[in-house]
């Protein structure tokens, strides 16, 4: 830069602190809708330590895109705490719901004990109870804010792995329909809980049953569309090397997919929706 040039002033959105005059530096930052990760981040914290938990790149991603360092993200499926670590990796706040309170006080021996409460907050609770929505609206009031920045859902896949035996659980629920039902509920909370105008992402996949594939991820798009959201992008994740070693079965499961005409998961979605901005009057 010449002595006569004087550098141009940060260009950001309303959402992230993405320089645009610098766009072309920011190579960490996926803009396609093909996600390949060939391993899970072990760094900052991170480890495979909960059958079910999204790799933390997933996070990183969202929250850079998604938020500025500071903004409040709410995650009402918090789990092993992935979503957590990661807003301590980048400078954001956290406010994190989960329904067992085993998990709940592990994610908290997880976090520097300095941060949690100042900048990292987990609650137990049922994320579709009102009681959940009045205990969340308590933390943001705390920060003296009254929305979220970003929301994180990353429920069951349904029935697929039963993490409990509370009859609350969403992994328990007798029917598809059920589990649906129970989402949507959850969805509507976030919603409440959103700052209009600002982003949410689903992490969801797909499963099968009685020789059907059912489209989770679609149907679960759907119930949140209809509490209020919108849809902004569907994004597929390579899900290869992110499970545990399926070793032999691996050739087990092959022959039964060609025997019964089906493909192999190797996928999920993260469905990035937003909260309509309210109406000018």
């Amino acid at each position: 830069m010449s002595e006569k040039e004087t550098p141009k002033p940060p260009k950001t959105t309303f959402c992230n602190d993405i320089d645009l005059n610098r766009w072309r530096e920011y190579d960490n930052i996926l803009t396609d809708s093909l996600w390949l990760f060939p391993h899970r981040m072990k760094r900052g914290g991170h480890q495979l330590d909960y059958h079910g938990n999204f790799i933390p790149q997933i996070a990183t991603q969202l929250f850079e895109r998604y938020t500025k360092q500071d903004e409040i993200v709410l995650d009402l499926f918090l789990g092993a705490g992935t979503s957590a670590l990661e807003a301590v990796n980048l400078s954001r706040r956290l406010v994190g719901v989960e329904l067992k309170p085993e998990l709940v006080a592990y994610v908290r021996d997880k976090i520097p004990p300095h941060l949690l409460e100042s900048r990292i907050r987990i609650l137990q609770g049922d994320s579709a109870r009102p009681a959940t929505l009045a205990a969340v609206q308590t933390e943001l009031a705390a920060w003296e804010q009254q929305f979220a920045q970003f929301l994180v859902l990353h429920p069951p896949y349904a029935d697929i792995i039963k993490f409990s035996d509370r009859p609350d659980d969403l992994s328990n629920l007798n029917s598809v329909e059920a589990f649906l039902d129970s989402f949507q509920a959850i969805a509507r909370q976030g919603f409440k809980l959103l700052a209009p105008g600002r982003f949410a992402a689903l992490i969801i996949g797909d499963k099968y049953a009685h020789g059907e594939l059912i489209p989770l991820g679609f149907w679960c798009m759907e119930r949140m569309n209809r509490v209020g959201f919108k849809t902004k992008a569907i994004i597929v994740k390579d899900i290869q090397g992110n499970e545990r070693g399926k070793g032999r079965a691996s050739n087990l499961w092959r022959y039964r997919a060609l025997a019964g005409g089906y493909y192999i998961f190797k996928h999920e979605y993260i469905i990035v929706m937003y909260k309509p901005a309210a109406r000018k009057r």
